[in-house]
């Protein structure tokens, strides 16, 4: 039987997404060809303008707003935060960046480093955060003289559409083609793996499906891993300054951001104290009862439940049958086990956090590792600390590719005005998370680099072998 017979044969599906997608594919190519030697001016006027158009006061109340009446997750304020001041802090963290021909000179080495763009790039938003995502993706591939091609999740695809039509609009307006960012309209399965295939390089950010789809696509892909961002507090901790920032972090836009506090760990010794600030910051302390209620509502044949995923307290309490004051925003689960016979210490992508209490900071590290084993591993961690050994002990002994200190998770772990982290929305974690990068991921991720090296002044010279092997001569002698 010939290779052609074995072969699957394509669905209509899949043959007129195929072709849809070369269309826009085409269209977008055409413009990336026209921005491909602007200069840096040029380049940083287009993205300035592309985040007006969606950050401006207006129409960022205006977004807000429509996605979450089209995706029935988070708040408002968390979307507005998101689309109104993470846009524009992303702009300034990138806006003085030499993206634009010679972007570095190593002149002990003699080498020159030149950026050029790669071409199309293809992204792939997630449900969860549908209103800056499609803005920062899209600024970092204009930096690097990119066009993209945005594919949303269906549950915001309109959403996605208002923001790409808005920077079309502008791009326009600084007499730029509007391809060089193109929404898809009508997302499905098939046109989101054609998009895959056909682009130049992938910026996938989503479920784990998601990631891995991207790296099967046979284009190269930065994928990022699942979060479930473990906090440890020690004993030197400001605990009303803990208390206070993981309360924000976990009911930011409802916990539908990857890097929202899952699980607490406490030192034993301020377990209590803790506990009594949270409570007090508004979390609930469920008691037995209430946990397994909780849980056969979060999770449903083994799968995390849609119907909860960045929901209010009080709507969660209520599919559950628990009894929640009005004036709590989040759970407080006690946990002691990790791993798939005990969910609550995975990613809940919900206001429900774990708590656990351990005697030290070794403690804390080892249950860190074992819940990250479990789901999350190589993403992010966290320490309210004052005592920079316990801090680097764990930094040291975790597998994972950010540490925020003293600050809250979910606003931190991506950048914020308060930390030199890189300002993003994609988080590489590394081998651990199954990813190719460890990376913030920025326009640096989106150009090809050429380097030229010319001939040292002085040629290097081979040290003598006495000095070059040391005692590993005397070893093997």
């Amino acid at each position: 039987m010939s290779a052609a017979n074995t072969a699957p044969q394509q669905t209509e599906a899949e043959i007129q997404a195929a072709a849809d997608i070369a269309a826009l594919v085409a269209r977008s190519r055409a413009a990336q060809a026209q921005i491909k030697d602007y200069t840096q001016e040029q380049v940083d006027e287009l993205i300035r303008t592309m985040v007006w158009a969606v950050a401006r006061p207006d129409r960022a109340e205006k977004i807000a707003q429509f996605t979450v009446d089209e995706t029935q997750l988070g708040n408002y304020d968390g979307k507005y935060l998101k689309i109104f001041r993470k846009t524009r802090a992303t702009l300034f963290d990138i806006i003085d960046d030499k993206s634009v021909g010679i972007i570095e000179e190593d002149k002990e080495r003699n080498i020159v480093k030149i950026a050029k763009p790669v071409g199309v790039i293809g992204a792939l938003a997630p449900t969860t955060n549908p209103e800056a995502t499609p803005v920062i993706k899209a600024i970092s591939a204009i930096k690097g003289r990119n066009s993209i091609i945005v594919a949303p999740h269906p549950r915001a695809k309109l959403t996605n559409k208002m923001i790409c039509d808005y920077m079309r609009e502008a791009l326009e307006a600084c007499g730029a083609p509007a391809d060089l960012v193109i929404g898809i309209d009508s997302p499905s399965m098939e046109g989101t793996a054609e998009l895959m295939k056909q682009c130049d390089r992938v910026l996938a950010t989503g479920g784990g499906a998601m990631v891995t789809a991207a790296y099967s696509s046979g284009t190269p892909a930065l994928g990022v891993g699942v979060g479930n961002a473990v906090i440890t507090v020690d004993d030197t901790a400001d605990l009303d300054d803990a208390a206070e920032k993981i309360r924000i972090s976990k009911t930011l836009d409802l916990a539908a951001s990857c890097s929202s506090d899952n699980s607490v760990v406490a030192f034993e010794s301020i377990y209590d104290q803790l506990l009594e600030k949270l409570i007090a910051q508004g979390g609930y302390l469920v008691n037995e009862d209430e946990k397994t209620k909780l849980q056969n509502t979060i999770w449903e044949d083994g799968h995390l439940s849609t119907k909860i995923v960045a929901q209010p307290a009080a709507k969660i309490a209520g599919m559950a049958n628990i009894d929640l004051p009005e004036d709590r925003q989040f759970f407080i689960v006690p946990e002691t086990g990790y791993g798939p016979e005990h969910p609550f210490s995975g990613e809940k992508l919900s206001v429900v956090m774990a708590f656990y209490k351990v005697a030290n900071i070794d403690e804390a590290i080892a249950l860190t590792n074992n819940i990250q084993a479990y789901q999350g591993q190589g993403h992010s961690c966290g320490i309210y600390s004052n005592n920079d050994d316990n801090i680097m002990k764990l930094a040291n002994a975790t597998n994972t590719s950010r540490v925020m200190v003293n600050q809250p998770q979910a606003p931190s772990n991506s950048g914020n005005l308060w930390n030199g982290m890189r300002q993003t929305f994609s988080l590489g974690c590394g081998s651990w998370g199954g990813n190719g990068t460890n990376n913030n991921i920025t326009w640096e991720d989106l150009v090809n680099v050429t380097w030229v090296s010319k001939p040292l002044a002085v040629n290097k010279e081979l040290p003598s072998d006495e000095e070059l092997f040391g005692d590993a001569i005397a070893r093997l002698a």
